[in-house]
């Protein structure tokens, strides 16, 4: 199934960006009058017709499905960016797949990676909501520190994973009959400094572990995100 993501939703019409455009009409070779279908990256999806080829497609909308693909919980993940960068990459495109709404770089106090760029990993969100058939593409903010995630997020059930001894319990006894929106927050591959987890602790963060294997920074997000979805949707 094509999709491709409106960069103008106006009434009845869409308009695709120049790079939509140029894979739908010169990669995949529509000419007006063809159907294809289109998501406004807010959880919309369009059934529509083609009606301008030009530099930026025009399309009629013959049917519009809200909240295509979606999933009914909210989740916010906060993972420190990995030293190798197409891990992080990875974990993004799995997470969409899953179902996130944003995710947040942090940087921590043993992060080996100290600056994060989001523009790539804009790009791959939207080519994973697309194959993964979402009307909705999960927001990429801008890097913040940890410490900062932990004293500005608002959601009701925040939980915080770490690899050394604590008092915790596993995501999956932290989500039952929790209620979201949820945020879980992941450590760099030097785990959170114990300053960062005793700020967490004390603002009402819960402590939880996701098994007893060790887990890379990546596959502990993809983790967390499974385990919300679960809870969720099955």
């Amino acid at each position: 199934m094509e999709i491709f993501l409106a960069e103008e939703v106006n009434g009845d019409r869409l308009v695709l960006g120049e790079e939509e455009t140029a894979h739908c009409v010169r990669v995949l070779r529509h000419r007006e009058g063809d159907p294809v279908d289109v998501i406004d990256g807010r959880g919309t999806m369009f059934h529509c017709r083609l009606v301008e080829t030009g530099k930026k497609a025009v399309l009629e909308v013959l049917e519009r499905v809200e909240g295509w693909g979606s999933h009914p919980y909210r989740l916010t993940l906060a993972v420190c960016p990995t030293k190798n960068n197409e891990r992080f990459e990875w974990f993004i495109e799995k997470a969409v797949e899953i179902g996130v709404d944003t995710i947040v770089p942090v940087i921590g106090d043993r992060s080996e990676r100290k600056v994060y760029k989001t523009d790539r990993a804009r790009r791959i969100a939207v080519s994973a909501a697309k194959q993964s058939l979402k009307g909705a593409v999960p927001e990429i903010l801008e890097p913040v520190t940890v410490g900062e995630f932990i004293r500005t997020c608002s959601s009701p059930c925040r939980l915080i994973a770490y690899c050394f001894d604590g008092d915790k319990v596993s995501i999956k006894q932290a989500l039952e009959g929790a209620e979201g929106p949820f945020a879980v927050l992941i450590g760099p591959e030097g785990d959170f400094s114990p300053e960062e987890v005793e700020s967490a602790l004390a603002l009402g963060w819960r402590p939880v572990h996701l098994g007893s294997s060790r887990l890379r920074t990546e596959t502990a997000a993809v983790t967390a995100a499974e385990a919300v979805y679960f809870q969720n949707m099955i």
